[in-house]
């Protein structure tokens, strides 16, 4: 006979909480089994586990449709399901369980995993096959989610979920992790899985198991271990970039439509009605619009999970009427985050209350230090701060709108998607906000010329390039094309002394042409995809140049860097 405890909730914590506690006790006495059942529902807490049945017991069983908080299970093996199994099957799901205990893994390990960046394209795919092949490569089977802006892809199920022994999250930005409750989990970046998949699975073993004996990790005890190698506020400001993007684009290429249909003034009264001035309505009053409420809001989700969201939201948006912008938009979201984890973490209140904390007490209380702190304090500083850094980039001239170009061109092709890349990224992405659009204009410029001047001296300079990146060149070229300046990381691993300052060389060199010139970009994503829009970018022309000459210049660049192979392999043996 095995000691057995359970947690069973549902949405409204009646109907499917009484019923799938009933089938588990009858399954479990069918059984000759012992089962103490705790249900969790709006009317709270009955039969409360005690320590003594948590303690005595030889696996926890988790049949709920909502989140459970398995703190208190930490040293037990803990087996999760959703309420119609425990309703409909009961004595397979204590089978399952006991069997779970009964029967460890020795041989390879059921891995599921999720990636994720914060604009959800190359380097979420690149972090996906690094995850699998560095699982595969040690006998493990694993299946990874991409999330992505194209949506989640290859999707994990609850039969995956359950079925794994081990959960791995490489993300540069905050991920769900609610699906995860009482699995062992694990969290790094994307950098780690695309620079080593194998040693990133290899530690994410490890740490789980350092972590608890019986391999039932919460997750809080799982994002503590992994604080240490991402800074919290560069995550959370990406996650709400993440999240703004869709709308800056989908706001931004309607208006650029509307402008193409009815010309610059469309948006004046006299238009109204007809399809541009309309077109003009759904980008600028609608999109526009929802963009810092958005930022703010998802920044503090990163922060403080679903209670968050809405005095982030409220934040954001009262940040957008006094004219704070995307900065007001930061610094809501970051106080709204942190004062809602705040009184997460300092309010007291009984289980049979603790329901009431997401959604009642801290998103009141959050919207009111929010709104309070915008309206009192943070926001007409913010608004003075953001209208002398609009006047001063409108007004860049000359050698200042030079120096701007050069850096944030140097900053794109720095690391190719990483911290730096996204640090420029992010910049530009928010003046779009502040309609101030020439800086986006030249990081994309910047962007796309690392890829395409690899692409190009690839093709040029054969005997610089293995059989390998010659063949990807034309992917590469691609990449490039559509702003993706992920394309550029396998070359440059392979030679980053030589071939990152060619890189940076093209790119500053591209985001100073398109500042002299003042071209503007209205669309954060895209590369030569949009530029066939009317008024998506101002100055097409010289745009274009902008991107061919950091293109050559990289290209230059790489012939004088990069030795011939031949050569690089008789120095390597040499030293060898």
């Amino acid at each position: 006979m095995a000691k057995l405890v359970a947690v069973t909730a549902c949405p409204t914590g009646i109907a499917h909480t009484i019923m799938a506690a009933e089938g588990l006790e009858q399954a479990a006495k069918a059984l000759g089994h012992e089962i103490q059942v705790e249900t969790q529902g709006s009317v709270g807490t009955r039969n409360t586990l005690a320590e003594a049945d948590i303690a005595a017991a030889e696996v926890v069983i988790i049949a709920a449709d909502t989140r459970v908080d398995i703190a208190r299970f930490i040293d037990k093996p803990v087996y999760e399901t959703s309420t119609e199994p425990a309703i409909r099957t009961g004595a397979e799901v204590i089978k399952a369980a006991l069997a779970q205990v009964a029967a460890p893994v020795t041989a390879g390990l059921k891995i599921v995993g999720i990636t994720s960046c914060p604009t959800g394209i190359a380097h979420t795919f690149m972090a996906a096959e690094g995850l699998e092949q560095g699982a595969k490569s040690q006998g493990h089977a694993i299946k990874v989610e991409t999330q992505g802006s194209v949506g989640a892809k290859n999707t994990l199920t609850a039969e995956d979920i359950a079925a794994a022994d081990l959960v791995i999250i490489a993300a540069d930005t905050q991920v769900d992790k609610t699906r995860f409750a009482g699995k062992r989990l694990y969290e790094a970046s994307t950098k780690a899985a695309i620079h080593d998949g194998a040693a990133l699975v290899r530690t994410a073993i490890a740490d789980a198991d350092a972590q608890t004996q019986s391999g039932a990790v919460s997750v809080t005890a799982a994002k503590s271990s992994s604080t240490s190698t991402r800074p919290g506020p560069y995550k959370h400001l990406m996650t709400g970039v993440s999240y703004m993007i869709p709308f800056v684009v989908a706001g931004g290429l309607l208006i650029a439509i509307s402008f193409a249909l009815g010309g610059i003034n469309v948006f004046e009264e006299v238009n109204q009605g007809t399809l541009g001035w309309t077109l003009f309505q759904i980008g600028a009053k609608a999109g526009f619009t929802l963009m810092v409420p958005i930022l703010a809001g998802f920044i503090a989700y990163s922060i403080a999970d679903r209670p968050g969201i809405a005095p982030g939201m409220i934040g954001g948006m009262i940040a957008a009427t006094i004219g704070s912008g995307f900065l007001g938009g930061i610094a809501a979201g970051f106080i709204a985050g942190y004062s809602v984890q705040w009184l997460s973490d300092h309010i007291p209140l009984p289980r049979t209350l603790a329901g009431l904390k997401p959604v009642l007490i801290l998103p009141l209380l959050g919207t009111l230090i929010v709104g309070l702190l915008m309206y009192y304090v943070v926001g007409e500083p913010v608004a003075a701060a953001l209208t002398a850094i609009t006047g001063w980039l409108k007004g860049l001239q000359g050698s200042n709108a030079v120096f701007l170009g050069l850096l944030l061109g140097s900053m794109m092709a720095f690391d190719m998607g990483g911290p730096v890349n996204k640090a420029a990224y992010a910049f530009a992405t928010g003046l779009i906000v502040s309609q101030v659009y020439a800086p986006m204009a030249a990081v994309m410029a910047a962007g796309m010329v690392p890829p395409l001047g690899l692409a190009l001296a690839s093709a040029l300079f054969k005997n610089r390039f293995s059989l390998d990146e010659r063949e990807a060149a034309g992917a590469t070229a691609v990449l490039g094309l559509a702003f993706i300046t992920e394309g550029a990381i396998p070359y440059a691993a392979k030679d980053p002394l030589r071939v990152i300052p060619a890189l940076m060389l093209g790119s500053a060199a591209a985001g100073a042409i398109s500042m002299v010139f003042g071209c503007t970009l209205q669309v954060p994503h895209g590369g030569v995809f949009v530029l066939w829009i009317p008024n998506a970018v101002a100055n097409l022309g010289p745009y274009l140049i902008a991107i061919v000459m950091g293109t050559l210049i990289t290209t230059t660049a790489l012939f004088f860097l990069k030795r011939p192979l031949e050569v690089r392999e008789s120095l390597q043996a040499a030293s060898a």
